[in-house]
């Protein structure tokens, strides 16, 4: 059941469109300085650290922040100490709608997919099946604290991990990364829309399931 919550926008989201939501909190995240940026970056980087749901997590995918989203780098600057190897997703070349998910390094070259964002070349044997990630950190346009997210609206990762309903033992961990101004009260849930397991912003982590 969902429980109401005090949030920095409409308290009944539900009665306005997925469109108009995303369009208003896209405008807020945006309205953030740069200083305020890398403040939350570095935030959200610490909270990341110490996620119990990444201690053991080798193999993470990733995302190159834009559009004002929160930023991973400085947590992946971090992280890489650790051993963690980490993947950028790239747009499927046969599968229309589907993310394939290419090693990132600091040496990896990138070119930017049919929507302008940078991404690795692909290439078929360096790609790790998604089943095979341990963690997803993806970026999010709006959540609610019942697992509820609101992307860009493509639904490439929904199509990408629907298999997570049918074998959730082979499941990576899906963790939302946002900035607190976009928590919501309640999203308008949609019966493709994959649930996540955490939500990590600059102030604090939310632990799902």
């Amino acid at each position: 059941m969902r429980t109401p919550l005090t949030a920095p926008f409409d308290p009944h989201p539900e009665q306005s469109s997925r469109s108009a939501i995303r369009k208003a909190l896209r405008q807020r995240r945006r309205s953030l300085s740069q200083a305020q940026q890398k403040k939350s970056a570095a935030q959200m980087a610490q909270h990341l650290l110490a996620s119990p749901s990444l201690y053991r997590a080798r193999h993470i995918a990733v995302y190159l922040a834009n559009d004002g989203e929160i930023d991973p780098a400085p947590y992946l600057r971090a992280a890489r100490s650790r051993g963690i190897q980490f993947y950028l997703p790239v747009l499927h070349p046969f599968r229309d709608g589907h993310m394939v998910f290419t090693p990132f390094t600091e040496s990896t070259i990138l070119r930017p997919n049919r929507f302008g964002i940078p991404e690795p070349v692909f290439d078929g044997p360096e790609n790790r099946p998604a089943w095979a990630l341990d963690a997803v950190l993806l970026p999010l346009v709006g959540f609610d604290l019942d697992g509820g997210r609101l992307g860009m609206g493509g639904g490439f990762y929904d199509r990408t991990f629907a298999f997570v309903r049918r074998t959730p033992r082979l499941a990576p961990k899906l963790i939302g990364l946002a900035h607190e101004i976009q928590r919501v009260a309640r999203l308008p849930i949609e019966p493709w829309d994959i649930p996540l397991q955490g939500i990590v912003t600059e102030q604090r982590r939310y632990d799902l399931q």
